[in-house]
């Protein structure tokens, strides 16, 4: 208690100089925030560099080709005039000249094979001296290709633009589909442009402007709360401080160090003010409290005592939270990795400094407790009749509380294995422009996503022979039949085209090395959009089109790949791999489950040995911990009724909200535990505690809930949905507090 004195007293005494120093901190974070802060949404922050699937689609890239492709569709009056055509190859010098571009295709650089000499010719697909009647009967011949240049009424063009492979253009990436877009606007008026680089850019966009909009909520939302849960308006700098300094001196730290923010971190302002403003809301309450009850005190000694029983209960909470935080460090995600690092620096930050300046905040101050009433507020004979209402209940009816929330619990538990592990794509996506174009063009195109199927020998001969083509014909047959895939191009797209113009040249008295020598002149540069085969002759693509879809549709689609292949061929002699970013963001959903399993069991057990030290008895300990389980299934039962699946963002959902649903726990627990003033039983002893803290445990809430319900008018559907749920879950967790677990410590606890 004497050291505690003396080291508030050395706070007030330096306080100029701890303002000064504090002042000057936020005014170089703010400059590092204004200067740096930037938006990354690359693939590397989602997939470490060294994990196998990731290495994988970079090797495919710099192989293959980038499926980093814009595909822009193009409205013209007629898609194979001449003037049209023109337009085209003009856009292909301006877009194929820049830096960052590989190739661009269209139907002004297509090109089809000719049989002629004993020799494969190839010739523009579109020629102006071919009538309209020839050119489309042409197209007809040749649908999986055509399909994807122009559109069944000839009344638009597609446009294709591949990158170079995804490392080399990361620097550059925010400035790409500004530059290409210019481009294009000096030939058409009017496009949709669509593929993964505009929705990445789309992405990033969003993130900058909802953490903008996030950022003036939550400080407007607070501020109106806190008129409500401050007992003088007088409180209200030092709230508001307490909550702006440490997010101010975060953000400067992440600047500085060179990170950027993402769909995950962009909810750390936000939870960190909540949090933030919750602890002052708790220490500024226990003073006014304790400033009313202790007249005789001094400024010194009535700030010691506020300290001194707001501080372990407080360092508990932050203690809980940090650990369900820092338990998304365990997550096989880097993004996830650096939002638990980087809110967990905060939650430090905010200890701190929420103690340092409420302290510097109250020395200024000199307040009359009894006079000091709220701008705006709830009639108290109102709070103090609902908090006797609230002990009686709970002591009238606690069997049959604890009967009906063990039942809601079990339930739960069946629920979370009803929860769907799942990431729609769509869903990580605003509406807005770059959303309607994706639309519109996936109707026409059937899709906006690249995959690349390779099939190779085992024994690296070459495969173009009678058998393997015969198994490719097969595998290519299936994969036209799968719903999910538009538009399969390979060897056996041009083999059918030729054999319609040719019939002689696949006859079965052909020799094998005829067709061999064919089929391998089949691969050439102007067609290198569509890779055919590799330099060797040893490996036949297949290039797919897929829509963006969910997780789980996607790993539908690998299995059925997987299982064509294997119907198709001998796979003793034959290879398949899947190349694409559609195999890298398949695996997503097994870093969920990962992170699920990881996370929470970390965080569930620090937790219980936190509570354990804290509370120093077993038995209370488990009887406290069961209804901080409650809410967490509770929330199950709200996801599978609701059918709203774990995915890219709620999948960090279960560690944050068991530390959470902790606070308003250790904060009763504590005043429980620490009763002086009433001996006996643990009903008068909870009864107490709720008199003292309940109060102050529905002002934190309210603060909570607002918080997520900022979250939750995300544009993202996805973020809304996380913002939603931990809303919800918030709200459950003061349910159980002040019902679930009063009677089962009122019932149990002797």
């Amino acid at each position: 208690m004497k050291r505690l004195e003396q080291v508030i007293s050395s706070i007030i005494k330096f306080r100029v100089a701890i303002i000064v120093i504090l002042a000057l901190l936020m005014g170089v974070s703010g400059y590092q925030t204004l200067k740096k802060l930037s938006v990354d949404n690359s693939l590397s922050i989602w997939f470490l560099e060294d994990d196998p699937s990731y290495k994988a689609y970079i090797d495919f890239q710099e192989n293959f080709g980038s499926d980093e492709i814009f595909i822009a569709m193009l409205p013209v009056e007629n898609a194979i005039g001449e003037a049209e055509m023109a337009q085209l190859n003009t856009l292909h010098k301006q877009i194929g000249a820049l830096p960052y571009v590989k190739t661009t295709f269209s139907l002004a650089k297509a090109k089809y094979p000719i049989y002629a000499n004993n020799k494969i010719n190839f010739d523009d697909l579109y020629t102006e001296k071919r009538s309209e009647k020839g050119l489309k009967s042409l197209f007809s011949k040749l649908p999986n290709i055509t399909s994807q240049l122009v559109t069944k009424d000839y009344k638009n063009h597609f446009f294709y633009i591949q990158l170079n492979p995804t490392p080399t253009i990361e620097a550059k990436r925010k400035d790409i589909a500004g530059e290409i877009r210019t481009l294009i606007e000096k030939q058409y008026a009017n496009y949709y442009l669509t593929g993964p680089p505009v929705l990445n850019e789309a992405y990033s966009k969003g993130i900058y402007k909802e953490s903008l909009t996030f950022g003036i909520l939550t400080v407007l939302v607070i501020t109106l709360l806190l008129l409500f849960l401050l007992p003088s308006k007088r409180y209200l700098i030092i709230s508001l401080l307490s909550v702006a300094v440490p997010v101010s001196l975060l953000f400067g730290l992440i600047t500085s160090l060179g990170f950027a923010l993402n769909m995950i971190s962009m909810l750390i302002p936000t939870i960190l003010m909540v949090y933030s403003v919750s602890d002052a809301v708790h220490i500024i309450n226990i003073y006014h409290k304790e400033g009313l009850i202790n007249k005789s005190l001094s400024k010194v000694q009535l700030l010691t005592l506020a300290i001194r029983k707001s501080l372990t209960p407080c360092f508990y909470t932050t203690l809980t939270t940090f650990v369900g935080y820092f338990a998304l460090y365990l997550s096989p995600l880097p993004a996830f990795k650096n939002m638990g690092v980087f809110t967990c620096i905060g939650l430090l930050l905010s200890f701190i400094l929420v103690y340092v300046i409420t302290i510097i905040g109250f020395s200024f101050m000199n307040l009359n407790f009894e006079d000091a009433k709220p701008v705006l507020s709830i009639k108290k004979y109102a709070q103090y009749k609902f908090i006797a209402w609230l002990n009686s209940f709970t002591s009238q009816y606690k069997n049959t509380i604890i009967v009906s929330f063990t039942m809601v619990l079990l339930f739960g538990v069946y629920s979370i294995f009803q929860v769907n592990i799942d990431t729609n794509s769509r869903n990580l996506l605003a509406e807005g422009k770059a959303k309607q174009d994706l639309r519109t063009v996936e109707v026409e195109l059937g899709g906006s996503n690249r995959l690349q199927l390779n099939i190779s020998t085992k024994n690296n001969e070459k495969i173009v022979n009678k058998e393997a083509i015969k198994q490719l014909e097969n595998f290519q047959n299936k994969l036209d039949n799968n719903p999910l895939i538009a538009s399969p191009v390979s060897v056996i797209t041009i083999k059918s085209f030729l054999e319609k113009r040719t019939p002689v040249l696949f006859q079965s008295s052909i020799s094998e090395d005829k067709i061999q020598n064919t089929l391998s002149e089949l691969d050439v540069n102007d067609n290198s959009f569509f890779k055919l085969f590799s330099e060797d002759l040893t490996t036949a693509g297949f290039t797919l089109t897929l829509k963006e879809m969910r997780t789980s549709e996607l790993e539908q689609v690998l299995e059925d790949i997987k299982r064509d292949f294997e119907a198709s061929f001998n796979t003793s002699s034959y290879n398949l791999k899947i190349n694409g970013f559609a195999v890298v963001f398949a695996r997503l959903n097994n870093f969920i489950l990962e992170t699920q399993f990881k996370s929470f069991f970390a965080a569930f057990f620090v937790a219980f040995i936190c509570l354990l030290i804290f509370i120093k008895s077993l038995k209370t300990t488990l009887l406290v911990l069961i209804p901080n389980i409650l809410p967490l299934a509770i929330l199950a039962i709200f996801m599978s009724l609701l059918n709203i699946p774990l995915d890219v963002t709620t999948a960090m959902i279960t560690p944050i909200m068991l530390g959470i649903a902790m606070d308003d726990t250790i904060h009763l627990v504590y005043k429980y535990r620490r009763s002086k003033s009433i001996q006996g039983s643990p009903e008068k002893r909870m009864n107490n505690a709720m008199e003292y803290t309940g109060n102050a445990l529905v002002s934190t809430t309210i603060a909570l809930v607002g918080g997520f319900l900022i979250i939750s008018s995300s544009a993202v559907p996805s973020v809304r949905d996380f913002g939603l749920l931990c809303a919800i879950t918030v709200a459950i967790a003061l349910i159980t507090d002040i019902f679930y677990l009063p009677a089962l410590l009122k019932k149990f606890d002797k």
